[in-house]
C-alpha cells in the first residue's frame, strides 16, 4: 500500500477517533444524569407515599381500558381477569380483537359468559368495520368485546377509543398485567396538575415474577438469561430517559404497553396513526405537535410508580422480531414529525428530545456497526491501539454496568421487592453482557430492520406467547 494511502486512512481514522469519543462521551453524560435524576426522583416520590394516599383514597378519574388483541387466545382471558383485580372506583375494559386467526373472541366469549348486543360505536375517528360486540354486565365493570376486520394494533386502538364512555382511556397490551394500584397512580398526576393530556406508565418484566390479585407475590429473575438482560435493560431505560425527560415535559414516548390519554385532545389531533408500526411513539409525538401548534397549554408526564407487568421474548428470533418493528416504528415517527428537528417553537422538545432519539435511538445502531468495522479496517493496516482500545471498551463497559445496576437496585427498593443472593449475583453479572454483547446484537438488529420495510411496515408480527400464571 502506497505511503499516500496509508496517509489518507490514518487521517480518516483520526476522524473517526475524534467523532466517536464525542459521542461516546456525550451518549455516557446523558445516562449519568438521567440515571442520577431518576434514582433521586424514585427515592423522593417512595418518601412522599403518605401524602400520596390522600389522592387515592379522596379523588379519581374514570377511565376506559383499551385492549387492543391479535391472536392472544393464550393470555387475554388471564388479562382481562387481572383488570378485573384492579382497586379503582369506576372503570370500564373494552377488548379489541383485530380480526384474530385464533380463538382469541371465543376464549372470552366463553370465559366471561358474554352476550351479542346491537350497541353503535359512535366512529369519531378513523377504523375498520366493526363484525360484532359482546358484553357482560356480570362483572365488577362493564367489560365488551369489539371484533373488527384486521386493520393493524392503531387502528384497534381507535376502535377502542371510539367505543369508550369516559374521559380518559388507557391503551395497554393484550399479554400484560397491571399491578393492583395502577389506575391510581397512572391517573394522579392528572388530578395534580392542570393541563395534562397523556401519561406514562412504568413497564416491568413479568418473566418469573408470581402476581396474585395484581401484587407480586414473589419477585425472581428471569430463568432464561435473555430475558434476565432485558430486566436490566428495562430498568435503565424506563429509569434513565423518560424520569429526565418528564422534568421539563420532554417525553417522546408512551409504551404501548401501558399510557393513560386526555380521549377529547387523542380526537382532536387524529387518533392512532394507522400507517405506522410505532403508533405508540408518534401519537405521543403528534400530540406534542399537535399542542403546540394550537397554542393549547399541555403537558405529557410519566408515573414512575404506575406498574404494568409484560412478557419479555426468550427467544433470540422474537425478540429480534420486536426490536426490528420498535426500530421502524421510530423512524416512521420521527420522519412524519420531521419538522420538530431544530425548530425553536418545540422548544427542549427539539433541541433536547428529538434530537437524542435521533443520534442515540435512531442512528445509533448504524453509528455503533460503522465503527466496528472501522476498527477492523485500522486493525488490519497496523493502525490500531488494541491495549488502548481494550482499556477504552473496559471503561465503557463498567460505567455502563454500573449505571445499569444503580438502575436496577434504585427500582427494587423503590417498589419494597426483595431479591435472593443468587439472583443479586446474577444481576452483577449478567449487567456487563447486557451492555457488552446483547447490545451489539441488537444494534446489528436494528440496522438490518429496514430490509423488507415496504412489506412489513404494517405488521403485528408473531411472538411467542406463554400462558400468564395469576394466583
Amino acid at each position: 500500500m502506497s505511503d499516500g494511502m496509508m496517509d489518507a486512512i490514518k487521517i480518516f481514522l483520526d476522524g473517526v477517533n475524534v467523532f466517536f469519543v464525542l459521542y461516546l462521551l456525550g451518549y455516557s453524560t446523558f445516562l449519568f444524569l438521567s440515571v442520577v435524576v431518576g434514582s433521586s426522583e424514585l427515592y423522593r416520590r417512595h418518601r412522599q407515599d403518605m401524602l400520596k394516599n390522600v389522592f387515592q383514597n379522596n379523588y379519581y378519574i374514570p377511565i376506559s381500558i383499551v385492549v387492543p388483541a391479535y391472536n392472544e387466545e393464550v393470555t387475554v382471558v388471564e388479562t382481562v381477569k387481572s383488570l378485573l383485580q384492579l382497586d379503582y372506583k369506576v372503570y370500564e375494559i373494552i377488548v379489541v380483537d383485530d380480526g384474530s386467526k385464533d380463538n382469541t373472541s371465543k376464549k372470552l366469549i366463553e370465559a366471561f359468559n358474554m352476550k351479542h348486543t346491537l350497541r353503535p360505536v359512535h366512529r369519531q375517528i378513523p377504523c375498520s368495520e366493526i363484525e360484532f360486540v359482546y358484553e357482560t354486565a356480570e362483572q365488577k365493570v362493564p367489560l365488551s368485546l369489539i371484533r373488527k376486520k384486521n386493520g393493524g394494533k392503531a387502528d384497534a386502538l381507535n376502535t377502542g377509543i371510539n367505543a369508550s364512555v369516559y374521559p380518559y382511556f388507557i391503551c395497554m397490551d393484550a399479554d400484560s398485567v397491571l399491578q393492583y394500584d395502577s389506575l391510581q397512580k397512572i391517573a394522579r398526576p392528572i388530578l395534580e396538575e392542570p393541563n395534562i393530556v397523556a401519561v406514562g406508565g412504568a413497564v416491568r418484566l413479568s418473566n418469573n415474577v408470581e402476581i396474585e390479585n395484581g401484587r407480586v407475590k414473589k419477585y425472581r429473575l428471569p430463568d432464561n438469561i435473555l430475558a434476565c438482560m432485558q430486566v436490566l435493560e428495562y430498568d435503565r431505560s424506563f429509569l434513565a430517559s423518560r424520569i429526565l425527560f418528564d422534568k421539563f415535559n420532554g417525553s417522546l414516548i408512551i409504551s404501548g404497553a401501558f399510557g393513560l390519554f386526555k380521549k377529547s385532545v387523542v380526537i382532536d389531533a387524529g387518533g392512532y396513526d394507522a400507517s405506522t408500526m410505532g403508533e405508540d411513539m408518534e401519537l405521543v409525538v403528534k400530540l406534542h405537535e399537535y399542542c403546540v401548534s394550537t397554542g393549547m397549554p399541555y403537558r405529557i408526564r410519566y408515573a414512575t410508580d404506575a406498574i404494568c407487568w409484560t412478557q419479555a421474548p426468550e427467544k433470540l428470533g422474537d425478540l429480534k422480531k420486536q426490536r426490528r418493528r420498535w426500530h421502524l416504528g421510530l423512524f416512521q415517527s420521527m420522519w412524519k414529525h420531521r419538522k420538530i428537528l431544530s425548530n425553536p417553537k418545540y422548544g427542549a422538545v427539539s433541541f433536547i428530545s428529538y434530537m437524542y432519539f435521533l443520534l442515540y435511538e435512531l442512528l445509533s445502531p448504524f453509528i455503533e456497526v460503522f465503527g466496528v468495522f472501522t476498527m477492523i479496517l485500522a486493525f488490519a493496516v497496523d493502525l490500531l491501539n488494541v491495549p488502548f482500545m481494550l482499556l477504552f471498551f473496559a471503561i465503557y463497559a463498567v460505567f455502563g454496568s454500573v449505571l445499569s445496576m444503580t438502575a436496577f437496585f434504585a427500582r427494587i427498593h423503590t417498589i419494597d421487592l426483595k431479591l435472593s443472593g443468587s439472583d443479586v449475583a446474577k444481576a452483577l453479572l449478567l449487567c456487563v453482557f447486557e451492555i457488552t454483547c446483547l447490545r451489539f446484537v441488537l444494534a446489528f438488529v436494528r440496522l438490518t430492520a429496514f430490509i423488507g420495510y415496504k412489506k412489513k411496515k404494517h405488521s403485528w408480527g408473531s411472538i411467542e406467547r406463554k400462558k400468564i400464571d395469576l394466583k
